[in-house]
């Protein structure tokens, strides 16, 4: 039978536009329109002040690839990644898991928590930069009356000048402003599991650790996948807590992907547009193998 479109029909099929259209509107305007211009750039010619001189084919790529430190910044870049999604996921379980607990003052914790997620990343940064100085940080002073600047002679005075000891506080910064976004997601999970599959396993006599691998885990992986997805995105293309502390020095030993694209860009803008497409692209496989690996679509039996 053959379908007749009357104006009312259209109308109707119509209809899911109106609530849909502005976000695809905006998805289109605020992010594939700027990754097609981020593709295009990578492929001209640009002056330092912006000007378009013309087509440069593949020669943005080739200056990239053929950069000395280009391999080390993109190594360390996943072990930026890596360490501090990690650190920050294994944190927020213990600390989500003891927030899911009542105990006294666990109202007052959980705000507590809350600080370093509404404070600037940027100024966290800073004030941790400060605590940091050699002569008059906090950090330092410290350090400095435990005698512990002096077992280590002196070389540890100034661990964000060291390349040895830059990066391990750097993601140490970052773990610390990732924790209450990671532990409010994992709580979030925790709180949404039903506490009679909690009772059906201690009547099985199942022992603590039994009931936290085969239940707690497998039920919040939603939030688990979700949590750390964003971690890795966040994280990969952070910028301020370098850029605050270090500006990826000394040399470049701290600078990762983006903070290399911000400092091409001071030389060679289509040169960093192109660092602009390989990290996009570093994102997209990073996410493509963690959603692979975490079997996301598998339902929790």
């Amino acid at each position: 039978m053959q379908q007749t479109f009357t104006p009312g029909r259209v109308v109707r099929a119509l209809a899911p536009l109106a609530w849909i259209g502005p976000a695809v509107v905006l998805i289109a305007v605020v992010v594939v329109w700027p990754v097609v211009v981020m593709v295009q750039s990578s492929f001209l010619k640009i002056s330092r002040f912006g000007v378009v001189q013309g087509s440069n084919g593949l020669d943005n790529y080739t200056k990239l690839f053929a950069e000395p430190d280009f391999g080390g910044v993109m190594t360390r870049s996943l072990v930026w990644v890596v360490a501090v999604v990690v650190l920050t996921v294994a944190l927020s379980l213990g600390l989500a898991q003891l927030f899911n607990q009542r105990f006294p003052g666990r109202r007052f914790a959980r705000w507590a928590l809350i600080a370093p997620w509404a404070a600037s990343v940027l100024m966290t940064a800073i004030i941790f930069k400060w605590m940091l100085d050699p002569e008059v940080g906090l950090i330092n002073m410290i350090r400095r009356n435990l005698g512990l600047l002096d077992a280590l002679g002196g070389a540890d005075a100034d661990p964000l000048g060291n390349a040895a000891t830059a990066m391990p506080w750097l993601v140490f910064v970052a773990v610390f402003v990732s924790l209450p976004f990671t532990t409010y997601a994992l709580l979030a999970g925790l709180s949404a599991i039903p506490s009679d599959v909690y009772e059906a396993a201690k009547m099985d006599g199942a022992s603590r650790f039994r009931t936290y691998w085969s239940i707690t885990l497998p039920l919040l992986r939603p939030a688990l996948v979700v949590a750390t997805l964003i971690n890795v995105m966040n994280v990969f293309n952070s910028f301020p807590i370098i850029w605050a502390m270090t500006h990826g020095q000394p040399g470049y030993s701290t600078a990762t992907s983006t903070i290399f694209m911000y400092i091409l860009k001071g030389s060679d803008i289509g040169e960093s547009a192109a660092m602009s497409v390989v990290n996009f692209g570093m994102v997209i496989v990073l996410t493509i193998i963690f959603l692979k690996v975490s079997k996301w679509r598998t339902e929790v039996s």
